[in-house]
């Protein structure tokens, strides 16, 4: 299928051939009748996809002080790596797509085949939604029409943001398609609205929409305007539907609201406010978050939990629908706002028009109904694929291929590098989405791109495959690559709950490779340090320190159900680190762990069989400057010190001081390394299936105790 895609080293748009998405559980699956482009924000990621590495760095001095500070703390080269590989994925463009439903998940709500509807989804020809971000559209209300209903819901959230009342007067600042909506959602509401734009054709629709207005190119101090429209009185509200970086728009809003009036701040502004706007009155500021309640709540939109009415009126989605409703009742009227159209295949043009006219408000993009064959899962790029082997005559150091499931920043940024680098032959990249499976596909010269799991098991060009997806997907995947006799490389955790061990150690066969992505045992400091450690018989004690940096509750590796807890998901890693330098299983364990909303600091006690006892001290709280990882290791009246997998200093060897690296080196290279060499039959699985369970159990145990 066709999506567009804007890539962000690129100045041009793209359309792309990419697999359609795989339907989940709470998913529908729509074909596109039509998607609209929303000239103002659209506008903005273009333009910043155009800009130099400079001009974006100024526009995120958030993301910069963050490259800085991980520069500081990983090295230049990692953090130069880790900024590339990110700037290396594309963006899909759009988020107002209309189409009917082809295929319906067991779990996805109330909807049947056929169903008109509209979505937030991209600019593509199949789009996936969940229940909860897409409404069904009344028979009345055309395709075209339709596409306005989710910029239209940013623009009935701030209006409601407002509480706006009959014969009140409302300024709304910025006469783009949002300004335009919101000043007809508020003259439904009965109020009295002036408009304010620069732009003389904007301007024109909103006195046709029954706006008073001001043209601020003509008026020097549109304030004046404002207490005369209002008696002296002062305006009751103002909603900044604005982009500039200029604070001025909120300024001249507060200047005109009487005593206690209201700001709502759609749009992007500057937000250098003066308090003496603000204090006299007592004037009320707020941001509105896009469609409404709900957004950004990975509980309401991936998972469809909806807010009871009775405590949340209006949801996103009951925003959406709204809207549907005020263009049937002709109450919203959007076929003023269509300054072109353009068919998908097309998209290019209708972004240059874009981009030339300044004054264009909503851009509608056009799919063929007729055209078959879209819902494709998997695309062939075995031309791509045979110039790498003509390319790099050392490609087919390995008889069979492998294959990703999983596209995301460490598979694309870290892993698919490595086994490339180390001559792995790849055949099959997966990810549920498409997108990324086909542009990591391009780059990386994968012969297929496929949101089909069956494209992976099934295929005899492979006999391994790589796991670097959501937790909650780990166990079910190792089983079935354990089930087609696969080799199988899964980035940790091996799986989230103890049944889903049990059930993994029932199918675990020796003659696959079956091995978790603990890549800190085998850094080269690491590999010293066992090394040193090998001449002493005598117990060892370790401390391990991760300054592991804050995660928020709603990030997916918090949710128990699919990230499975900071504890499963990445203190395995230093369990498995003490674990190996011990040489001895685990006796016992206990923790201790700090009262906080994610329960994620926490001091970890092991106890080896030989003796040895081991502290991971995983804490949460501490500052992003300092270094993430330390390991102390006490033995025999001598002491080695890991300062994050570049310094390494002993005290007391008498062979040795120090061992310092340029960069910082945490094992992922020789992991890969030792992996491949292992499927190929040069060695042994590198981690034997006793420690990855034995790993795996505490890890799970401990993150059990805590929810």
């Amino acid at each position: 299928m066709k999506q567009v895609i804007q890539p962000l080293t690129s100045k041009k748009t793209v359309i792309e051939e990419v697999p359609s998405p795989r339907n989940l559980d709470k998913t529908i699956l729509i074909k596109s009748t039509c998607s609209l482009i929303s000239a103002g924000t659209e506008r903005m990621l273009v333009d910043f996809a155009k800009a130099n590495l400079i001009e974006k760095a100024k526009q995120q001095p958030d993301k910069v002080k963050m490259v800085i500070e991980k520069a500081k703390v990983d090295g230049i080269i990692p953090t130069f790596n880790a900024v590339k590989n990110k700037l290396d994925n594309p963006l899909p463009l759009g988020y107002c797509n209309v189409g009917r439903v082809i295929e319906i998940g067991p779990s996805a709500g109330n909807f049947s085949l056929g169903d008109r509807v509209v979505s937030n989804g991209p600019h593509a020809e199949i789009v996936r939604s969940t229940n909860n971000l897409c409404a069904k559209i009344p028979d009345s209300v055309n395709d075209e029409e339709a596409s306005f209903t989710i910029i239209g819901s940013i623009a009935l959230q701030g209006v409601r943001l407002s509480n706006p009342t009959i014969g009140e007067t409302f300024a709304v600042f910025g006469l783009g398609l949002i300004g335009l909506l919101t000043v007809q959602i508020l003259k439904a509401n009965g109020c009295r609205v002036i408009g304010i734009d620069y732009d003389e054709k904007k301007i024109s629709l909103a006195k046709d929409f029954g706006a008073d207005v001001i043209n601020l190119s003509k008026v020097d101090n549109p304030v004046d305007f404002a207490l005369k429209f209002s008696n002296e009185l002062g305006i009751d509200a103002a909603i900044v539907t604005a982009a500039t970086k200029s604070s001025k728009p909120i300024h001249q809003a507060a200047q005109m609201c009487r005593k206690r009036g209201r700001i709502i701040l759609v749009g992007v502004t500057g937000l250098n406010l003066l308090r003496e706007d603000f204090y006299e009155k007592e004037i009320t500021f707020q941001v509105s978050a896009s469609y409404g309640p709900g957004r950004y709540d990975p509980g309401y939109e991936e998972k469809g939990n909806d807010y009871p009415i009775g405590f949340v009126r209006w949801t996103e989605k009951r925003n959406f629908e709204t809207v549907l409703n005020l263009i049937k009742d002709g109450k919203i009227n959007v076929s003023k706002l269509i300054s072109s159209s353009f068919l998908i295949e097309n998209a290019e043009e209708a972004y240059s028009y874009m981009s030339n006219n300044p004054s264009s408000l909503g851009i509608i993009l056009q799919y063929d109904p007729q055209k078959e064959h879209l819902n494709s899962q998997t695309i062939s790029l075995v031309e791509n694929y045979e110039n790498q082997n003509i390319n790099n005559s050392d490609s087919n150091i390995f008889e069979h291929g492998i294959s990703f499931i999983g596209s995301g920043n460490y598979a694309s940024g870290v892993l698919m590098p490595l086994f490339k680098k180390n001559k792995a032959k790849f055949d099959v990249v997966l990810s549920s989405g498409g997108l990324s499976s086909a542009s990591m596909a391009k780059k990386y010269k994968f012969k297929k791109a496929s949101t089909d799991q069956n494209e992976v098991f099934s295929s005899k060009a492979s006999n391994t495959i790589i796991i670097a997806t959501r937790h909650n997907t780990h166990a079910s995947l190792v089983l079935d690559g354990l089930k087609n006799k696969k080799n199988i490389f899964v980035e940790k955790p091996l799986c989230i709950s103890l049944n889903e061990l049990d059930d993994i150690k029932d199918k675990y066969d020796e003659k696959s490779i079956l091995m978790v992505g603990f890549n800190r045992r085998f850094a080269p400091h690491i590999k010293k340090i066992k090394e040193l450690l090998s001449d002493t018989n005598e117990p060892i004690s370790m401390i391990m320190t991760v300054n592991s940096g804050y995660i928020d509750s709603d990030h997916w590796t918090q949710d128990k159900d699919i990230g499975g807890g900071r504890i499963i998901g990445e203190v395995c890693h230093f369990i498995d680190l003490l674990l190996f330098l011990s040489g001895s299983s685990i006796l016992s364990y206990s923790f201790s762990v700090m009262d906080s909303l994610n329960k994620d600091t926490v001091s970890i006690n092991l106890l080896f069989k030989n003796g040895s006892i081991g502290s991971v001290h995983y804490f949460s709280n501490g500052s992003k400057s300092f270094p993430k990882e330390k390991l102390e290791i006490f033995s025999n009246g001598k002491i080695l010190s890991l300062n994050n997998y570049r310094q390494l200093y002993g005290y007391g060897w008498k062979n040795f001081k120090k061992m310092n690296l340029w960069k910082q080196d945490k094992g992922q290279d020789n992991c890969v390394r030792e992996f491949l060499s292992a499927i190929t039959g040069e060695c042994n699985s590198p981690i034997s299936f006793k420690d990855i369970y034995d790993v795996t159990r505490v890890s799970i145990e401990i993150q059990d105790s805590l929810n």
